[in-house]
Order: structure tokens, then sequence, then C-alpha cells
């Protein structure tokens, strides 16, 4: 069995800065070398662990053992950074503490209403910077499996590899529409054959919210025709003004709901979403802060 201490870090932040970039090209321009010492470095760097952790495609795409690498160095870069910043935590040394980068994949309805909240209050503690990575709860373990992000907000409570879960509580949506376009296109109710003609709203093509709601009511799979709107305000405007049935949050669409300018498509009916935080497994304080932030500012939110 080979010996897998030691791993050269310089080797593993280029293996990780050529993934995220998606060339041997631009992460030699990111960390000043020769794309020949950028391919060199982490083909020492497979020939230690005896793995393949590239695929030469464009974009370069880690492998199973490159993705458990990718995150190790990410890993690494933000304990060293931590370490900087406690070094150097007298006020004169205030403006040398440099930033710590955290990426978190997260859902497009959570940064719409609750998590900013959460990172506010990270950063009142911690010198630190996000990178969001929008994607639907469904899809957003998947970035946290590659080693992209170190925390993702994700509707699947299967713990990725090295990571811990932890239950945040489950957003409500509703189907509903203006009562104008009701008795335009389901004057009868919603029988299956109205609703698989009924023009619906949907965020994007991965938002599979409202066939989840078209299966549960009808049992059956449809496939309306549906208008893309990828914003959380405009998409919400959007149901407001007619173009469409969609499912909204509870909360967005209770006044309307009580004042009459929109109705259920199928009073009582609703889909509920859990919602989970998965973070790595790390002794890390910012890491452990943005967890409590995120779980307290959605359970206020959520219940």
């Amino acid at each position: 069995m080979k010996d897998l201490t030691q791993l050269d870090p310089v080797a593993l932040r280029t293996l990780a800065t050529a993934v995220g970039l998606g060339t041997f090209e631009a992460a030699a321009r990111e960390l000043h070398v020769t794309p020949s010492a950028v391919s060199q470095r982490i083909k020492a760097l497979e020939t230690r662990v005896g793995r393949v952790l590239v695929h030469r495609v464009k974009p370069l795409e880690a492998s199973e053992a490159g993705q458990v690498l990718v995150r190790l160095a990410a890993q690494q870069e933000l304990l060293e950074r931590e370490a900087v910043a406690q070094l150097l935590e007298d006020e004169d040394a205030e403006e040398g503490t440099p930033y710590a980068a955290v990426p978190l994949a997260v859902n497009s309805d959570a940064l719409y209403t609750w998590l900013i909240d959460a990172l506010v209050a990270v950063q009142v503690e911690h010198r630190v910077t996000f990178e969001l990575l929008r994607a639907d709860q469904s899809r957003t373990a998947e970035h946290l499996r590659r080693g992209d992000v170190m925390a993702a907000l994700t509707s699947d409570p299967r713990p990725v590899p090295g990571c811990r879960v932890v239950q945040l509580g489950r957003m409500r949506y509703q189907a509903v529409a203006t009562p104008e376009w009701q008795r335009t296109h389901l004057p009868d109710g919603s029988p299956p054959a109205a609703l698989a003609r009924a023009p619906m709203i949907a965020f994007d093509h991965n938002d599979t919210l409202q066939h989840d709601f078209l299966r549960k009511v009808t049992r059956r799979r449809l496939a309306p025709p549906a208008t893309f709107i990828p914003s959380v305000a405009q998409f919400e405007n959007a149901v407001r003004r007619g173009m469409g049935w969609g499912m909204l949050l509870d909360f967005q669409a209770a006044d309307a709901l009580e004042q009459g300018s929109l109705v259920e498509l199928v009073p009582g009916r609703h889909v509920d979403v859990p919602l989970y935080w998965q973070h790595w497994r790390l002794e890390s304080q910012v890491v452990a802060d943005l967890t409590r932030e995120v779980t307290a500012a959605a359970r206020a939110w959520l219940g």
C-alpha cells in the first residue's frame, strides 16, 4: 500500500486550481508558472497516490479520487488562513489578516429570504468572503461531493463523504395562479387533461417543483407548456400577473390568497421540501460559526 502521508501542498493547490479554472493554461496564469509545470505537478501527485486525479477534457474534470484531494486542498487553505488570522489578531495587524474565501452551494429561495442574514452575522466575527453557487436544492450536494464548496443547502439528507448533516426544516410551496388565469385555463376545476394544457412557470429546467405537484395531485406525469424565469422575485411577479401558475413559498402567497388576488389550483394541497445543511467535517471556527448562524436563521424562517 502506498504511503499517502505528507502530500505536497503545492501540488494539491495546483490540482485544485486547475480543476476550479478548467484548464492547465488558466491554472498556470493563476499560479504564475508554465502549463508544463502544472501538468508535471499533477502527474507527480497522481504517481504519488496511484490514481488518476483529473480527466483531461475541457473543462478539466476531477476523478473521484481527485475530488477527495481537491476538497483536502481547500480544507488546508481554510485552516492555514484561520491560523494566520489567530497569529495576527491584534488590532495593529488587522489590515494584514487575509480573508478566507468560503464557497457555498445554495438554493435560490433560501438566498432570497434568510441566508444573507446568516452570512452577514459570520462576517461580523471573521474576515471572510463568500462565493455562492446557485443551484436547485436537489443538486447542490453534487457541488459538495466534487469539492467545489465547503457546505451546501440541500434537500438530500444522505451525507456526502466527509461531511456532517444538520436538519434545518422544510419549505412549503403552494400551487397558485390569478383568478382570471384560473377562469381561462381551468374553468371546470383541475382535471389532469386541463392541467396538461394549462401554462405554468418554472424557475429553470432543473426546477421540478411544479411537476412534483402535478404528480402528487394527478398521479400522472404531465408536461404542460412552461415559461422559465430564473429569478425568485420575477417568478413571483409573473405568477401574480397571470403568465401561468407556479409554486410559491407559503409566506409569499399568504396575503394574496387572503385578499383573493391569487387562488390555489387544488385547495389544501401543497409540496413540502425538506432542507438540510451539509458541511465539511472540519475543526474550523469559520465552519462552526457559519453552521450556527445558518441553523439559527433557517429555523427562524422555516419553523
